[in-house]
């Protein structure tokens, strides 16, 4: 009798035991899931968006943070036809032939762009340094509204958490934003501010 009480208890022990790992197991999985949740909300909650865009009153570029977490612009490329160019005076060489050209800029290069911040990054300006406003009768004016879709961009960003994306945008085609596992470093095709 004494020995079935003790292979009784020695079951139920057993059985104990099973239950015990079984629920701990359960709470490992429950934890690592909370773990998994929690960060694809801190990841959302710090999602940069960003957008390239250009204007014609005045003739200008921006950039906009349309995201709810900060953007920090690691690498830039601007191009012109597709094709990389290092500066503002090339981009206007480019689109209204060599000359004399004035212009204002907003350095681009590790700039961090908070969650709803719009920057002018360039604007065209006249040999008074004023911005070029829409007038159909300036032929300037009328050279850049349709030259300025030629203007581009390659912009990788990422987020507070180091997460990266590449922005890739033109004026004649969408724009999209790829995941990119890191920026690139610097090369001869960066553009120079």
């Amino acid at each position: 009798m004494a020995e079935e009480k003790a292979t009784t208890t020695r079951g139920a022990s057993r059985y104990d035991a099973i239950i015990a790992t079984f629920v701990g197991v359960c709470a490992l999985c429950v934890s690592g899931y909370t773990a998994h949740v929690q960060r694809q909300q801190v990841r959302a909650a710090v999602w940069p968006i960003l957008e390239f865009d250009n204007s014609n009153g005045p003739i200008k570029l921006t950039l906009a943070n349309k995201g709810v977490g900060p953007a920090i612009i690691k690498h830039v490329i601007v191009k012109v036809d597709d094709q990389p160019v290092r500066n503002w005076l090339e981009v206007l060489d480019k689109l209204l032939g060599p000359g004399e050209h004035h212009y204002s800029e907003s350095d681009l290069n590790s700039r961090v762009l908070s969650p709803g911040e719009t920057i002018t990054i360039f604007t065209p300006e006249d040999a008074e340094n004023n911005p070029v406003n829409f007038d159909r009768s300036n032929p300037v004016w009328v050279k850049l509204n349709k030259e300025r879709l030629r203007v581009g961009a390659e912009i990788c960003y990422s987020s507070t958490l180091g997460e990266c994306w590449t922005l890739r945008a033109s004026g004649s085609k969408p724009s999209s934003t790829t995941v990119t596992r890191r920026c690139p470093t610097p090369s001869e095709i960066t553009f120079q501010q």
